[in-house]
């Protein structure tokens, strides 16, 4: 199995009226509950409009991306899945529901992680 982060760019969905914002999210947690009972959900979550913190490696810390920027993301869900032709069809399902396009990139695998995880399960 191979994690994939699918994402959608903040403001993508600003065309949606307010009235339809409702809506918006029961579609979407629909699917998340589908990808509950698939198995395939890891976690997700939409990201507050806000401007970001940089820390560096000697610990300074500076702003960073402003949410008027295209690269800041507004949302993310990470699924556990056997291909990528799964995560797409996962982010086309997801795409519906947000009434947005989605970006899916793969996770690199961390096997050490993995095993922490489960290590931390027992």
């Amino acid at each position: 199995m191979s994690r994939y982060l699918i994402s959608f760019d903040a403001g993508g969905m600003d065309h949606i009226p307010g009235e339809e914002i409702p809506d918006v999210g029961k579609a979407a947690h629909a699917v998340m509950q589908e990808a509950v009972n698939a198995g395939v959900w890891v976690f997700g979550g939409g990201l507050e409009s806000q401007r970001a913190s940089v820390v560096a490696t000697d610990g300074m810390v500076t702003d960073g991306p402003y949410p008027e920027t295209k690269e800041v993301i507004g949302g993310f869900v990470v699924v556990d899945v056997a291909s990528r032709e799964e995560a797409l069809a996962w982010a086309a399902k997801i795409a519906v529901a947000c009434r947005c396009a989605q970006e899916v990139r793969e996770l690199l695998p961390d096997p050490e992680q993995d095993a922490m995880l489960r290590q931390a399960d027992r």
